[in-house]
């Protein structure tokens, strides 16, 4: 047992060696990140889902109050499907009534979720031929002005970012627990709802079977489907349009920054058309095995991102570690492909000296 152990840190010393530095970094960022926590957060997203929390503990229907909009302007309606607003009543419902002490809870459930975002990428991005972007990653992630900002505005993003990144990182040799990560992660936010289609693909490419297709749709629809069957059945319409109100409502974003369909004065459903192209065009591209997994992932949330008419602060941080994850994948390839190489033309050499 010692021996084999002894033989498994020689063998993973790099890694462990590293592991500590990342958990070192990880300490400083949370230590940064703590200085936020005095801060006023009400009128944030994630003050009202404690709101809508506080609503469903009322016997009131959170989905029920776009039934008096239009569709286009946003009053703060539920647009999440609503598992996270359920555990907010829950949470609610054992004793953090109040939104300073239901906050104080959350603080540390997105800490520790942004803390364990930043190993993951150290996880899967280690190679001993590349590990310094393993160290730049956990870096990246910890310190770039979004991760710092979503954090002061104490954004529930984490939550589901954690969730889709350790799905995207085990599909290869846990395929149902990624698919029901993934699921997870929807339930809680839809952020990452344009990269069913990849999942779908990657398994269709895996199996070449359109029943083990359909069998992974279910995976990933099953979590917010089941957390939904309530609302659904206290008012079918009210939940639906507030799901869809996403497609629909006006343009906005913190920056002013301009869209296409807003420059080419496009409004509704026909203003979302050029974002459709192009997620359509990425999804064709990953077919063709053009880009690997994370690249994907990647191209996929930048389109959400460079063309979505609604921008928020914390989207960036979708892209962050996808971006990461992508560079590693290129820089594992390349180095793999250069490997090959060298092998390739070692075996030609010996074969003209022959």
């Amino acid at each position: 047992m010692i021996a084999r152990l002894r033989t498994w840190v020689q063998e993973h010393y790099l890694f462990l060696v590293l592991g500590f530095a990342v958990l070192v970094i990880a300490l400083v960022a949370a230590r940064i990140n703590v200085r936020f926590w005095g801060l006023d957060t009400r009128g944030s997203d994630t003050y009202y889902s404690w709101v809508e929390g506080g609503r469903i503990l009322e016997g009131k229907n959170p989905y029920e109050r776009i039934l008096h909009g239009n569709m286009r302007e946003n009053r703060k309606y539920a647009t999440y499907f609503p598992l996270f607003y359920e555990v907010s009543a829950l949470t609610q419902l054992v004793g953090y009534h109040r939104y300073v002490s239901w906050i104080g809870f959350y603080r540390y459930v997105f800490l520790a979720c942004n803390l364990a975002i930043g190993f993951a990428l150290y996880i899967l991005t280690f190679s001993r031929r590349a590990w310094a972007l393993s160290l730049l990653a956990v870096l990246f992630w910890y310190f770039n002005r979004w991760t710092l900002t979503a954090s002061k505005i104490v954004a529930l993003d984490f939550i589901p970012i954690l969730l889709m990144v350790v799905s995207l990182g085990i599909f290869e040799r846990h395929r149902k627990t990624a698919l029901l990560l993934f699921s997870f992660s929807l339930a809680i936010k839809q952020i990452a709802i344009f990269m069913v289609p990849l999942y779908l693909i990657w398994e269709y490419q895996q199996s070449r079977a359109l029943k083990n297709v359909v069998i992974a749709s279910l995976w990933i629809a099953s979590l917010p489907i089941i957390a939904s069957v309530p609302f659904l059945v206290w008012n079918t319409e009210g939940f639906i349009k507030s799901i869809a109100f996403s497609a629909t409502r006006e343009a906005t974003n913190s920056y002013n920054w301009e869209t296409i369909d807003i420059v080419a004065k496009l409004s509704g459903l026909i203003g979302r058309l050029p974002i459709l192209v192009l997620f359509i065009m990425a999804y064709f591209a990953f077919w063709q095995k053009a880009l690997g997994r994370f690249a994907a992932a990647m191209l996929v949330m930048a389109i959400f991102i460079g063309f979505n008419p609604v921008l928020y602060v914390q989207y960036f941080i979708w892209l962050i570690p996808l971006l990461l994850l992508a560079a590693s994948e290129w820089m594992i390839k390349t180095s793999e492909s250069d490997i090959t190489q060298s092998s390739t033309g070692n075996d030609q050499t010996k074969i003209a000296s022959v």
